[in-house]
């Protein structure tokens, strides 16, 4: 494997801009190579006299600390060396800010789990004092056994103190040191000893203090005085206090739930504060690893003798002498193994990040179920043509009831497509798209398992379908009609049974997230809105027919009349009724996300974004009264709310989703920042947007449904709104992915449990 391409699979995403410059470096070094080559010639005739010259210039030392770069150097060499100048500057800069963010987050956890740990003493304090039988079952899943007494909680102490106050002190980084194993054993060595001054056994007089935290003097009720209970649930009830009240902070109430609840929120802080610490150290080592490549490559083209000199130079640079971030790592690493694990070693497996592997039987099953789609489809097609079933009346209407029942999962199956070409263009242009929805690291989906889904479905339905008319139009097996009629019902309960089993199997992980969302979007707006909340409720907005035909599903098995074998919902008001304010659920889901986001964060663009989705809601309402009441100022007022709703999303999906006619930008009506290298798909996808949203507002505002002709034409215009969707969400996360880049945004900022009197007074001012 090439090292550019190893670079680019390991290199934080949001971080590209910050990393050696390794293909710029590499172009300068063709140049160089193609004009050694062009004078080689010239080179060789004198090479017989200057041979003693040659071997004295290919060695470049060091002067004063600097490389000391020859007069006879061409231009193109010294503009390697500058730029390689520049790009360690810059490299060291990056490393040494984010190696001072670490620490200072270091500090913050460190108090953290002082108020844990005292906490932790205070409940067990008053379990002794309630029941002393059950004191000894007082405990939390991550903290040490009872037995350990007070000597574990002194030692919980020393832990976390050593984390941020006693960095481990070896000369150079574990990774690039052969004896980076006994400097490992001499820090621990150092740490027994610093460890051995700290803790002091209690006296057995000084009933009145606390012997966990050692010559601090700090007693569990000192600490927890100058703390209280940050209120960071994200329950209903907690939302309105916060949004109403304004309640952010409550007292400790020493019970074994508020224990439980703030463990579980230091754990994750601790687990994504160790995600980045390693990230970190990645990031030092692919760096110090690309100087060395390039360098390499340069005396291979030069001849030059000048690694062992600059790699000097970068070894005295902070990134290459500095072991912080390794000493925080091992330390935090095993604060989570003792604290938050129970002391078990080998549970620090589940907190490493582990790359997903690719499965070869993905691969054949997706073609598999593929092929087996379009024979299905081939077969269906040859039914309706060999029994000529469209030139027949009866059943012509038989299709033509049916119908929404299988485009249901048709328009779902369309989305999951789009969706998989949308993973695979995301990871073709190293859009970090499971950190921005907000997906736990090895459990988001490629582009493969999405379309194995895709296509699994996809044969599931057309079978339900070919086995309904097989057996619903053979006049021979009529008998059975009572039963084929159940179907497509029981092909519905089946999915959503597996959707809600509980056994890991068929991605559970990536179900239950996926339900988790759908339930927290239609709560809204008692649930804080995550990108993913409102991401899938705009997804939900592109699939207003399917919905519509979810309640033909339930008028269908439910009020729906029967007249000569055949169901029509049409005739029932309140089908009708349902059948138009369906279309409008989704719209108000993300209305009332728009206002939860105004509210919490007081920018009033959240207030535009709420308005353009209200006035889509109005335009559905207008629609939907005069398709019922037939009078010319409903008609007034639809076509008025429906032009006012189409340029008020269009301008929002363009300007803020997209990022796009920016004034200002080098590029024309774009923005500055563009990842795909051909400009004119950015004005195509521009146009294909105001197009595309026009035929949406037909398919929301599109009320035939009657003749078979009708239905097509409306799925036409619904699996388009739905493309418009796929091309919209490639769009919304690059801009959204260009935007974490810019602010090397890389990691979520995870709420704290404890909010002490110094935070108090920072805020403040």
């Amino acid at each position: 494997m090439k090292f550019l391409k190893k670079l680019k699979d390991e290199m934080v995403p949001e971080w590209s801009e910050a990393y050696m410059d390794y293909g710029g470096l590499k172009h300068l070094l063709k140049d160089i190579n193609h004009l050694n080559t062009h004078h080689r010639k010239v080179d060789i005739e004198n090479q017989g006299s200057e041979t003693g010259k040659i071997q004295r210039k290919n060695s470049i030392k060091l002067s004063n600390g600097k490389l000391f770069i020859p007069a006879e150097m061409g231009q193109n060499e010294k503009s390697f060396f500058e730029k390689l100048d520049n790009e360690l500057e810059k490299v060291d800069r990056f490393y040494k800010d984010k190696v001072e963010d670490a620490k200072g987050e270091a500090d913050e956890l460190a108090k953290q789990m002082e108020a844990l740990i005292a906490l932790r003493k205070k409940v067990k304090e008053r379990g002794t004092k309630g029941d002393k039988a059950a004191s000894s079952k007082v405990t939390s899943p991550g903290r040490a056994s009872s037995e350990a007494g007070s000597w574990a909680s002194s030692e919980d102490v020393v832990d976390i103190l050593i984390v941020t106050f006693y960095i481990m002190r070896v000369s150079s980084s574990l990774i690039r040191r052969p004896n980076a194993e006994k400097d490992q054993l001499d820090f621990k060595e150092e740490v027994d000893k610093f460890g051995e001054k700290i803790i002091k056994p209690a006296s057995s007089s000084s009933e009145n203090r606390d012997p966990s935290f050692g010559e601090h003097g700090r007693t569990p009720s000192d600490v927890l005085e100058c703390v209280k209970i940050q209120n960071t649930s994200d329950s209903p009830k907690s939302s309105v206090e916060r949004l109403l009240l304004g309640n952010t902070e409550k007292e400790c109430s020493f019970s074994q739930e508020e224990l439980k609840e703030v463990e579980e929120k230091l754990k994750k802080a601790f687990v994504e504060f160790y995600h980045k610490l390693r990230r970190l150290n990645q990031y030092s080592f692919m760096n110090l690893s690309a100087f060395s490549v390039i360098l390499e490559k340069y005396e291979k083209i030069t001849s030059r003798k000048v690694m062992r000199s600059y790699m000097k130079i970068v070894d005295n640079s902070y990134i290459g002498s500095s072991d912080e971030v390794t000493g925080l790592l091992n330390k935090v690493e095993a604060t989570i193994v003792k604290h938050f694990n129970s002391g078990r070693g080998d549970d620090i497996r589940l907190v490493r990040p582990e790359r997903k592997r690719e499965k070869h039987s993905i691969w054949f099953l997706s073609g598999f179920y593929c092929g087996f789609s379009v024979a299905l489809i081939m077969a269906i097609v040859l039914i309706i043509k060999t029994r000529k079933l469209l030139d027949k009346e009866e059943a012509t209407v038989y299709l033509d009831s049916i119908f929404p029942l299988y485009s249901f999962y048709g328009y779902i199956i369309l989305h999951m497509l789009i969706g998989a070409a949308n993973i695979y263009l995301w990871r073709c242009y190293r859009i970090n798209y499971s950190f921005i929805l907000g997906f736990k690291p090895g459990t988001e989906l490629d582009h493969m398992e999405v379309f194995l889904l895709a296509s699994g479905l996809a044969v599931l339905v057309l079978t339900a379908c070919l086995v309904q008319l097989h057996i619903r139009m053979d006049s021979r097996i009529q008998e059975h009609e009572t039963f084929v009629e159940l179907v497509p019902l029981g092909l519905l309960i089946g999915l959503v049974l597996i959707c809600l089993c509980p056994f890991n199997i068929i991605y559970r992980s990536s179900r239950f997230f996926l339900i988790r969302s759908i339930f927290r979007s239609m709560c809204a707006p008692l649930y804080k809105v995550n990108m993913i909340d409102f991401f899938l409720s705009d997804q939900l907005t592109s699939q207003t027919q399917a919905i519509r035909s979810f309640v033909y599903y339930i008028c269908y098995y439910s009020w729906g009349k029967s007249s000569t074998g055949r169901k029509i919902c049409h005739v029932s008001d309140v089908y009708v009724v349902f059948y138009y304010i369906s279309a409008a659920i989704p719209y108000w889901i993300r209305f009332f996300q728009c206002i939860r986001r105004l509210m919490e964060e007081k920018e009033m663009k959240h207030g535009f974004n709420g308005f353009t989705y209200f006035s889509m809601l109005l335009s559905v309402v207008f629609q939907s009264t005069f398709r019922l009441k037939k009078k010319m100022t409903w008609k007034v007022w639809a076509l008025v709310s429906s032009g006012v709703a189409a340029l008020a999303n269009i301008t929002w999906d363009i300007r803020m989703d997209w990022g796009l006619l920016q004034m200002k930008s080098r590029n024309f009506l774009l923005r500055d920042k563009l990842l795909l290298h051909h400009k004119t798909v950015y004005y195509i996808a521009m146009i294909l947007e105001v197009l595309l949203r026009f035929v949406w507002l037909q398919v929301v505002l599109s009320f035939d449904m009657r003749p078979l002709r009708g239905k097509v034409i409306t799925s036409t215009f619904a699996s388009l709104e739905i493309l418009r969707r796929g091309i919209w969400n490639f769009f919304r996360l690059e801009n959204e992915h260009l935007n974490n880049v810019g602010e090397y945004r890389a990691f979520k900022s995870l709420p704290l449990p404890f909010i002490t009197d110094e935070d108090k007074v920072g805020k403040n001012e």
